[in-house]
């Protein structure tokens, strides 16, 4: 009863009444909330803090930010101040909103994924001599919408599916479940610190996902330990780019990265047998690519 209290005293702020209100429909981080509500960030952080104090909201991080969402269940005794919320009469205004942001994300992802997306030749290549591998065990490291780890499902023995953005991961999980496969599974992991047993895997494969995240190195340490003796490691990334808009609009982390800086970090992780290969400006696209292998050694 002491908590009912609390809860309804401190959802007498409009603001705060918002705000739960949002959260309890999408997983939000503060940018968004700020968007939102039209207060400022330090606002919003205070009455985040005051409702996750209280147990209404849980904090959980994705692609390096944190969002928040709503921690009540219908049977808590709470959930009537949920519906509360979300039927007060400014509530119609903050769904159009959160509609629009949700869209926007979405198309944010889309672009994330389309940036350097193959051709269907080169689909229909690497499925040619992906059917000339033996079954493999293999990590895709940041699938996104898990278009990559479907392809490597198609012929691997087993596909780990690992991205910290839940919301993508669902996407990829859908994705695989409609091409019938049956040997993909999901983690919603930290690529810093993985759950996998050491020394389980013949292939990581990291593709475009470094430049999201913040310490490269200590990536690449996870996937020499994840991988068996002789097991190897692709890296598809990105040269050294202008493009600041990426950071902002597509969550980059890092202007992309000289071969010569990732052929060291991988040398320090213990890889040999390193491989590099770069190809040419796309057409007007201001990002070229960069693909690295190596093997961790027997």
């Amino acid at each position: 009863m002491e908590a009912l209290s609390q809860s309804f005293r401190a959802l007498g702020d409009p603001t705060r009444l918002r705000i739960l209100r949002l959260v309890s429909e999408a997983p939000l981080n503060v940018t968004e909330l700020v968007s939102l509500v039209g207060v400022a960030q330090s606002s919003v952080s205070h009455h985040l803090g005051k409702l996750k104090g209280l147990g209404l909201i849980r904090e959980e991080r994705q692609a390096g930010f944190s969002y928040y969402s709503l921690a009540l269940g219908g049977e808590d005794s709470r959930w009537p101040l949920i519906r509360l919320a979300r039927e007060a009469e400014d509530a119609a205004g903050d769904s159009a909103r959160l509609k629009d942001l949700l869209r926007a994300r979405a198309d944010r992802q889309a672009l994330n994924e389309r940036l350097l997306e193959p051709g269907q030749s080169w689909f229909l290549w690497a499925g040619a001599l992906a059917s000339l591998l033996p079954p493999l065990d293999v990590a895709d490291f940041g699938c996104g919408t898990g278009v990559l780890s479907v392809a490597l499902g198609r012929w691997a023995r087993h596909v780990w599916a690992i991205d910290q953005n839940a919301v993508a991961l669902e996407q990829a999980r859908e994705r695989a479940a409609g091409e019938g496969l049956t040997n993909v599974s999901f983690l919603c992991e930290d690529l810093h610190r993985l759950s996998l047993k050491s020394g389980q895997l013949d292939l990581v494969v990291i593709s475009q996902s470094l430049h999201h995240v913040e310490e490269p190195a200590a990536v690449l340490a996870e996937a020499a330990r994840l991988l068996k003796p002789s097991g190897r490691l692709v890296v598809l990334e990105l040269m050294p780019h202008d493009e600041r808009w990426v950071v902002d609009r597509l969550g980059h982390r890092h202007l992309g990265f000289e071969p010569s800086q990732l052929e060291a970090s991988l040398r320090e992780q213990g890889f040999a047998q390193l491989t590099r290969e770069s190809h040419a400006r796309d057409g007007a696209s201001p990002f070229r690519v960069f693909l690295l292998t190596g093997v961790k050694p027997s």
